[in-house]
């Protein structure tokens, strides 16, 4: 006869469902990107997927590194390092817990894209 196993409360399939950036979440970050290709400041974006994070990376050219990358961060260390904000070296330059606190209390402007 066959063994059956009873799974109850599979934390598995929870985790897997976070693996990309929820559609608010995105809904703000593709608000924020359309503002600034209006001002002229980016041209081009890509996302990128790991096992700890998930980024937006985004580019003012046509360049092999982006100039700034917006992360959602899989696995935190601490609560208010969920969401942050790296430069093209992989500095963090902003972080929060909240990915619409962290956009708007960001002035995009002051952030100058460095070469």
């Amino acid at each position: 006869m066959n063994k059956i196993k009873l799974v109850v409360n599979n934390e598995v399939k929870k985790n897997e469902k976070e693996k990309f950036f929820i559609k608010k979440e995105l809904q703000s970050i593709l608000n924020l990107y359309a503002k600034m290709v209006s001002n002229g400041t980016w041209k081009d974006y890509s996302f990128t997927s790991g096992k700890k994070e998930i980024s937006f990376n985004v580019y003012q050219r046509a360049s092999d590194k982006p100039v700034l990358r917006i992360l959602k961060n899989l696995k935190p260390n601490y609560y208010n390092e969920k969401y942050l904000i790296k430069d093209k070296n992989g500095i963090i330059l902003k972080r929060s817990e909240n990915l619409n606190q962290l956009i708007n209390k960001t002035s995009w402007n002051k952030l100058r894209l460095v070469k």
